[in-house]
């Protein structure tokens, strides 16, 4: 199953090689019996003031606002799980669900030699929805 609409609407302006770590992760999960949705690619240093005023975020030199390139390089995902077993699927935001996707975006990542940062990895604040291009690679 391919991304969902909402996804590939969320990748305009998401750099290139990103896109590719996105696609394959989302190959690699459903091979798994995961989903996930992209909530959110690109964002204004407007949006980023708003979630950094509601603490959601702690910068302004947010990822997510597009560099000198004109690419973002962090995306936001979500996981869809099953609640039932009935097929009806709903978006979690549970910490233990982000977990086994965060693996399939590193997995596609190593797959395809792009560095990647998973948020839920940083040692404080921790962000599980989050997943950036590495900034030594990609400034």
């Amino acid at each position: 199953m391919a991304l969902s609409e909402r996804s590939k609407k969320a990748l305009v302006g998401v750099h290139p090689d990103l896109i590719k770590i996105v696609e394959l992760a989302h190959d690699l999960a459903r091979q798994n019996d995961l989903d996930f949705i992209i909530t959110e690619g690109c964002r204004t240093l407007a949006t980023q003031r708003k979630y950094v005023a509601k603490g959601v975020s702690q910068t302004l030199k947010s990822r997510h606002i597009p560099g000198t390139d004109g690419y973002g390089k962090a995306v936001d995902f979500a996981p869809v799980i099953d609640t039932d077993g009935d097929g009806d699927t709903e978006v979690t935001f549970a910490w233990p669900a982000f977990y086994p996707i965060a693996e399939c975006f590193k997995a596609a990542a190593a797959t395809l030699q792009v560095p990647i940062v998973w948020g839920g990895d940083w040692k404080s604040f921790k962000d599980g929805p989050h997943i950036e291009l590495d900034r030594k690679k990609y400034p």
